[in-house]
């Protein structure tokens, strides 16, 4: 099955399978402990249901509105995600170029495979650059000051990772942080010759913004990551992005978050919006569905911040539950990857033209011409 013969999001997960060695599949499919938030986080969608409005003028469509201060074509944006050239030779790349050709933002992982400056010079997007305060102010200080060069429309500080999150697929399956493979990968990595080649002659999974750049330390494969790990501050507080929000002086979502109290600390912290998530599931066990965070924070908040559903989508509806909930926009994160491994740019492109396509349908079919125009009206809980 070619990436033609896909028709919504999770088709392309098939082929995503069949493309990548067994780690760096489960590397993308994966949650953490029991992968109960992680089922949740889509699961959660169908505890919601849509009241359509008949008789209604639908005609046109409108799907544009605004993020980050920036005109978006439709209110659903790239989320951050680290090492793309993991999952396609094409990379950040690849879905930089398609975020573009949809109108919609992107956004780069500080552990991302491209520098930037490189992502920061495709296309005239929104770009936003996931960030974290590291123990070494001075790294992310020259972060922000590079993101102020390229252009960037707003920084993204993830806080929910003052440890990493127990994924116990990466053991189970030999999944290492670096190119070089654990013992129990290797025979799924040599049926994928090509994929090796450029993990391990080709070098392309250099987490580059780490890497080069001035005064930066010499790294071996392993030692970027132990780097990484040991700049990780588990003091860090609402100060400090206070602190962030005076170096970087622009937009500032904070990622994360998932409680009216927390959101609030945020916006009186100078960020600007939040992303309301989980980390995908991959984080902590037991937490609650980006979109069931929803309509709290939005009554509580909706006129201080954006607000981004950052979790479980996978389709058309959920964007329109999200945004009928209270929510300004939705960030997709592993629905992109698959399309990435199983189809490069040409396959990020279809994926987000089918959850476009997807997003016009439900809106037409609901009875609300104009995204501006959802809200809970077109939603209700299930009794």
């Amino acid at each position: 099955m070619g990436i033609d013969r896909c028709f919504n999001l999770m088709d392309f997960r098939r082929i995503a399978k069949r493309k990548l060695p067994a780690p760096v599949f489960h590397y993308i499919d994966g949650g953490a402990d029991d992968e109960w938030s992680l089922r949740r986080n889509t699961e959660a969608y169908n505890d919601y249901e849509l009241q359509p409005a008949h008789l209604s003028d639908v005609s046109k469509i409108q799907t544009g509105t605004t993020l980050f201060g920036k005109p978006v074509d439709w209110p659903v944006m790239i989320a951050p995600t680290g090492a793309s050239r993991l999952f396609h030779a094409g990379g950040e790349p690849a879905v930089a170029r398609a975020a573009g050709k949809f109108g919609i933002p992107y956004s780069l992982s500080t552990v991302g495979t491209t520098t930037i400056e490189d992502i920061g010079a495709i296309g005239d997007h929104p770009k936003v650059f996931q960030i974290y305060v590291f123990k070494d102010r001075g790294m992310t200080r020259a972060f922000v000051e590079r993101c102020k060069a390229s252009n960037y429309a707003a920084l993204c500080l993830t806080v929910d990772t003052p440890v990493a999150g127990n994924r116990e697929r990466d053991y189970v399956y030999g999944m290492m942080a670096t190119a070089k493979p654990a013992l129990a990968s290797v025979p799924s990595m040599l049926r994928h010759p090509g994929w090796l080649y450029r993990a391990v002659v080709r070098k392309d999974m250099e987490l580059v913004n780490i890497t080069q750049g001035d005064n930066v330390q010499k790294f071996t494969d392993a030692s970027v990551m132990d780097f990484i790990d040991s700049q990780f501050d588990r003091s860090l507080t609402w100060k400090d992005v206070e602190w962030l929000a005076g170096e970087w002086g622009g937009p500032l979502i904070i990622k994360g978050v998932q409680t009216v109290d927390d959101c609030r600390k945020a916006a009186d912290s100078g960020a600007t919006a939040v992303m309301l998530s989980n980390h995908g599931g991959r984080q902590l066990e037991g937490t609650p569905a980006p979109v069931d965070c929803i309509p709290a924070v939005a009554d509580a908040l909706r006129d201080r911040l954006e607000i981004i559903c950052d979790g479980g989508v996978r389709r058309g509806t959920h964007v329109v539950k999200a945004l009928a909930l209270g929510a300004h926009a939705c960030s997709i994160g592993r629905g992109y990857l698959y399309a990435l491994a199983a189809g490069g740019q040409p396959g990020v492109e279809r994926g987000l033209g089918l959850l476009r396509g997807e997003v016009e349908r439900t809106m037409a079919l609901l009875g609300c011409d104009s995204v501006d125009k959802l809200d809970g009206r077109f939603v209700r809980k299930r009794v």
